[in-house]
């Protein structure tokens, strides 16, 4: 999944790149003050969009971004200046894709538009003419009635990591679907905060007699990870070279400077940050968390003792 800070991040780059492009000579400041950059900001997605560009990758198929002086410039990147065109199978795949999100009931109203704007284009001989039909897990609508009228649900979970298994009550906001799977987003009364559940992950739901005021407002649908008391906590100092991983997952920043940025990684399970430092290698270093240092530990070994018997 990406993180809303990616999504944020791309976004920003899809909207200064054509901008750029169209006002040749553009000045860091200007592009700074109109995009909500500042110049440190700027320059590392300048570097991004260096290694970007069309199939083949090869130096002349790569966009040229960089910093010259005071002045910002974007070269072999004209398929920015205009509006995508997309062939017949892209915009019916987009259009499917479009439709599969507004029959969740989820969708806000300018997807909406937008997705009945590209059927009258793509299908403007009747609405009826393409229809998405999303199978339903047995307890999406249980779930999602229960939303509607504000009723307490009692469900039994199952963690994904770990395999704990809790009984908890629940006051459902809303039930979505995203990368495949079905979720429901509600105030956990167990844990005193707001959850995310995998629907496939509840084996059992059942609609107590109590009932909660709907919020008016609730966060939107979306898969977000909300650290606990019981989590494993791990502060890590990422190098140049990893400073991606703030990107790509919910953390926090303690400390940034040219050369190295150091979060604290949160996690259910001890054995996802000690995996990410395993796979980060050199450019990183755990400076605190025991409960990491062990599994970062054990995971060594178990792959230590794999190369054994592999020899």
């Amino acid at each position: 999944m990406s993180s809303p800070r990616t999504a944020r991040r791309l976004n920003r780059i899809l909207g200064m790149l054509p901008w750029v492009i169209a006002n040749p000579g553009a000045k860091v400041e200007e592009v700074c003050d109109r995009f909500g950059y500042t110049k440190r900001e700027l320059a590392a997605d300048l570097d991004l969009v260096f290694v970007c560009g069309l199939p083949g990758y090869g130096p002349g198929d790569l966009m040229v971004a960089y910093i010259d002086d005071d002045e910002v410039v974007v070269e072999l990147a004209d398929y920015f200046a205009a509006p995508v065109r997309l062939t017949a199978p892209e915009a019916l795949g987009l259009l499917a894709a479009g439709m599969a999100l507004v029959s969740t009931g989820q969708a806000p109203g300018a997807l909406e538009r937008a997705v009945e704007k590209l059927q009258s284009v793509v299908l403007p001989e009747g609405e009826d003419a393409f229809v998405v039909d999303l199978s339903e897990p047995e307890l999406v609508g249980r779930l999602r009635t229960a939303a509607g009228d504000g009723s307490v649900v009692r469900i039994t979970h199952t963690r994904l990591a770990g395999g704990e298994t809790t009984v908890r009550d629940i006051e459902p906001w809303s039930v979505f679907t995203t990368m495949g799977n079905w979720y429901v987003a509600a105030w956990c009364r167990l844990a005193g905060a707001e959850r995310v559940f995998r629907i496939d992950r509840i084996r059992a739901a059942e609609r107590t007699e109590e009932v909660f005021t709907p919020k008016t407002d609730p966060p939107p649908p979306v898969v977000r990870y909300t650290p606990s008391e019981e989590d494993a906590r791990a502060v890590i100092r990422l190098g140049s070279r990893a400073r991606w991983v703030v990107d790509y997952y919910p953390l926090e920043v303690l400390e940034e400077d040219a050369s190295s940025t150091t979060v604290r990684f949160s996690a259910s399970d001890p054995r996802v940050a000690a995996r990410l430092l395993l796979r980060l290698g050199d450019e990183a270093d755990l400076v605190d968390g025991k409960d990491v240092a062990t599994a970062l530990d054990a995971l060594r070994e178990e792959i230590l003792i794999r190369y054994d018997h592999e020899e």
